[in-house]
């Protein structure tokens, strides 16, 4: 159609999502398909937030709230940054969304300009760039490779910053690759941002409590308090609290900036789901024991993909230090065709090949900005990934 935004044609479709209605698409015609594409623990919502979540339908609170959250999650929020993060920070500085994708989406239509930059290191979340396109501003991708650990260097990020820069994206534990930066390994990041007042900081803190062997989280405002002012320090409920149908993000920054989101969202959306915001409540102030019960499960799973991938030849699969993905590359299997005679020239030739001979679905790694690699969660079954492991290596077995 000739009508639509012509902006529409800067975005594609997020390729994650995409991956996962295939899969169940092929399920539905009768495929055998083990889906390792969703980003979603496989857990249940743990009781006593489900509780809370009726409890507010029973009492009632089913009514518009303020627009970026009640006032009873945003004093929730705040204790959770003082406790977790010693950040300390006002209600007014805290944003509600439905979900942590309009918080980030939020910020960059509150700040962007055209021509604006946004440094965004790959690999990286799916819909990071097609944010800042939608939102009118530039992406820069700067690389993170395996050899560093998917780990942006302070080099690369100083060499990256213009005048035109905008924000900087920051993400650990990454989704995809569950890498996480340590407090010196941040710190060096931090010295380079603070030579450069005019660049802000997104800090996607999503997964922070999904890690693994001893791994400490860390986040940009803690480690060098300078920052404070102009970091927006984004996180939600998703994942560690299994709630990712329940759509709360929530961010704290400064108040200029928080209100300048307030008012995107006042006519977008408008206040997030009643019920979710009193289940949220419940989640950050309630017991949080079953975060550990359920990691010991994820790094059990984690050490069981690396072990099976690392094992068939051609894959390097390293071993991350969070979120529940791995990202292992498949540099040793390019240029090969497959036993049903597909050429695999990328990683997406792969993952479409993977999917229609040994119907396993995974996200190839050009839609993280990284190749070649994939990327696999192990947010399912302990059966389902040796399964679906044992049929990445028969598909490898056949490639000539």
């Amino acid at each position: 159609m000739s009508d639509l935004s012509a902006t529409l044609s800067r975005v594609k479709p997020s390729p994650t999502i995409a991956v996962t209605t295939r899969a169940q698409e092929l399920r539905a015609a009768g495929r055998d398909v083990i889906g390792l594409g969703a980003g979603e623990p496989d857990f249940p919502t743990p009781p006593h937030i489900r509780a809370a979540g009726i409890r507010a339908i029973e009492e009632g609170r089913t009514k518009y709230t303020a627009v970026d959250g009640i006032p009873e999650l945003k004093a929730a929020i705040c204790e959770k940054f003082r406790r977790d993060n010693g950040l300390e920070y006002s209600p007014r500085q805290v944003s509600v969304a439905s979900g942590g994708k309009q918080i980030l989406y939020n910020a960059l239509m509150a700040t962007l300009n055209p021509g604006d930059e946004v440094l965004i290191p790959a690999p990286y979340w799916v819909s990071y760039p097609d944010m800042v396109l939608l939102a009118g501003g530039e992406p820069v991708i700067v690389a993170a490779g395996i050899e560093s650990g998917f780990k942006l260097t302070p080099e690369a990020l100083e060499a990256a910053i213009t005048p035109r820069t905008r924000w900087f994206i920051f993400n650990s534990p990454s989704n995809p690759t569950g890498a996480g930066y340590s407090w010196d390994e941040l710190r060096a990041l931090t010295d380079v941002l603070m030579r450069h007042p005019h660049v802000w900081v997104m800090s996607d803190d999503m997964y922070e409590h999904l890690a693994y062997d001893g791994f400490e989280f860390c986040t940009p405002a803690q480690v060098e308090p300078g920052l404070y002012a102009r970091t927006l320090t984004c996180n939600g409920v998703s994942k560690a609290y299994c709630m990712t149908g329940w759509r709360i993000g929530y961010a704290a920054g400064p108040e200029r900036l928080i209100a300048a989101m307030r008012k995107i969202q006042s006519q977008s959306t408008s206040n997030p789901c009643t019920i979710s915001q009193w289940a949220a409540v419940e989640a950050l102030n309630g017991p949080h024991d079953f975060i550990a019960e359920n990691n010991a499960v994820f790094k059990r799973r984690r050490d069981l993909v690396v072990a099976m991938l690392n094992a068939i030849p051609g894959i390097t699969c390293p071993v991350p230090d969070g979120a529940f993905y791995v990202y292992p590359s498949i540099k040793g299997l390019i240029g090969k065709t497959s036993a049903g005679g597909a050429r695999i020239d990328t990683d997406e030739d792969f993952a479409t090949a993977l999917l229609d001979e040994q119907g396993v679905a995974v996200v190839f790694g050009a839609a993280f900005g990284l190749s070649p690699n994939f990327r696999v969660s192990y947010a399912t079954s302990d059966d389902a990934l040796v399964q679906a492991c044992q049929r990445i290596e028969a598909f490898c077995a056949g490639l000539r």
